[in-house]
């Protein structure tokens, strides 16, 4: 990685569209160790293509880096950005997935995407890079099934 983050440290404003969303990445600080990070986050909205309507999942990002690492406040503001992003659930999911498997180029990546209701049924949608290293400790999500109003 030859620049520096361009979040990290400094004042960012929120990008308006994901297209625009600047991602850092680092130097893997455990370059040659096979481990897993883990990204939550629990409050993610983007909007419904057809009406508008925001929706509203619980995402869990898997990876096991390779040479970089994401930087976490660019990432952060990166799925900010789908704030008043219009696209389906599954393009939503797998087009985080996929672009940050693009950039980073981890080992593998996966990404769950728990979303709640949508016309009374709950959408989980997963992707991943493809199978994981031979070692690497994949502990569950940890989210659990949908169940509404208990």
């Amino acid at each position: 990685m030859s620049t520096p983050p361009k979040h990290l440290g400094q004042a960012s404003a929120l990008p308006a569209s994901p297209e625009e969303a600047e991602l850092d990445y680092v130097p893997n600080p455990r370059p040659g160790s096979l481990y897993l990070v883990r990204f939550a986050a629990p409050e993610f909205t983007s909007l419904c293509p057809v009406t508008g309507q925001p929706d509203f999942a619980h995402l869990v990002i898997d990876y096991a880096p390779d040479e970089t690492i994401v930087e976490s406040k660019s990432l952060k503001l990166f799925l900010g950005s789908f704030r008043n992003h219009c696209g389906f659930h599954e393009d939503v999911t797998v087009g985080i997935g996929q672009r940050l498997a693009l950039e980073m180029k981890p080992k593998w990546l996966r990404i769950g995407g728990y979303w709640y209701p949508r016309g009374g049924m709950p959408i989980d949608v997963f992707w991943q890079s493809g199978p994981p290293p031979e070692g690497l400790w994949l502990p569950d999500q940890g989210v659990a099934a949908y169940r509404g109003r208990g």
